[in-house]
């Protein structure tokens, strides 16, 4: 869940902000977020992909990711004096190979600091 704080920060995936101004560009900002898949959760995916159709429980394991390094980004942009951050990429990666039970969640987007026209 959001704070009030990340409520009130500007985030978008496009290179502009329509109805803003770019003042300053302050930099990249990026957050990461692994997960790893519990044996239940695997064995809880297991038996859900048997049967075929969205595996729930990997599902609120990445929303969780997601929000976090979001969450991560903001807040990396606060500290370099952004209030916005544009053109945020969401990628995911499994780590470690075949066998691999670690998901990376990274966001990345340009800190800016932006005024109302």
């Amino acid at each position: 869940m959001q704070s009030q704080q990340e409520k009130d920060f500007i985030v978008v995936t496009i290179p502009e902000l329509p109805g803003y101004r770019i003042k300053k560009v302050v930099g990249l900002v990026n957050g990461l977020s692994p997960r790893t898949r519990g044996i239940g959760g695997v064995i809880a995916g297991t038996i859900q992909a048997i049967g075929g159709g969205e595996i729930s429980a990997f599902t609120s394991e990445i929303e969780k990711a997601r929000v976090d390094a979001v969450s991560r980004c903001i807040k990396q942009a606060r500290r370099l004096g952004a209030n916005a951050i544009v053109g945020l990429d969401i990628e995911t990666s499994d780590m470690g190979g075949k066998a691999s039970y670690i998901t990376l969640l990274s966001a990345t987007g340009t800190a800016v600091v932006v005024e109302k026209e």
